[in-house]
């Protein structure tokens, strides 16, 4: 699409959709339904008793949506961003950088409580994914849906490969989301298609890195 050509025309209710499922797949959720399906769906067995499970679940609570979420509305309370939609590149600098010591304490904390295995890769592949993000802010406005949709996306794979089981109908569930997600920033003209492209792919990447470093 060149410069000068319109975006494209979607119908109100399809926009409407499109949102919707902006919100409900919000980069602030996403790691806690990884969660909830590691410990609690997901064919990969582990020996964690359910006081274990809960501070997990209040961990990743606090990191991932708690602390953020607080950190979006104190910095637009202050007048450091213009909207807690962090729709420009100026609003995503100050989340990016807050959000990337969450990340980074959980990752730390996991890592040297010996936790499961596969979650010490996700909390590491979420703050390079996260870091890759502010990196590259200042040049492209990168889709955090795709960011955290891709980090999903190659979790699912990894806990397929390490588990043995069957996680078919697992991987073709997250594919298809990944995908809602994707063409609902692209409907909303919230992103470009190389801004949703490059976070679905920084992603993955992430996330194959963090099983480099960690396996």
């Amino acid at each position: 699409m060149s410069p000068t050509s319109p975006d494209p025309v979607f119908h109100p209710a399809l926009r409407g959709l499109a949102k919707g499922i902006s919100v409900i797949f919000h980069p602030l959720f996403i790691p806690l339904y990884i969660l909830l399906f590691t410990l609690y769906k997901s064919p990969l067995p582990l020996a964690l008793a359910p006081e274990a499970r809960f501070r997990l679940g209040l961990s990743f609570g606090a990191m991932y949506l708690l602390f953020p979420l607080v950190t979006v509305l104190l910095a637009r309370g202050l007048g450091f961003i213009d909207s807690i939609m962090l729709r420009s590149q100026k609003d995503r600098i100050i989340p990016y950088i807050a959000c990337g010591i969450y990340y980074f304490w959980i990752w730390y904390v996991l890592h040297h409580q010996q936790a499961p295995a596969a979650l010490v890769v996700l909390t590491l592949a979420i703050f390079l994914a996260s870091s890759a993000g502010l990196l590259l802010n200042a040049f492209i406005k990168i889709s955090m849906h795709a960011l955290s949709v891709g980090v999903a996306i190659a979790f699912l794979y990894l806990l397929a490969l390490i588990s043995g089981a069957s996680f078919g109908i697992y991987l073709s569930i997250g594919l298809f989301v990944a995908g809602l997600v994707c063409t609902a920033r692209l409907i909303n003209a919230d992103h470009r298609p190389k801004e949703v492209y490059l976070g679905l792919l920084l992603g993955m990447l992430s996330l194959v890195v963090a099983w480099m470093f960690e396996g």
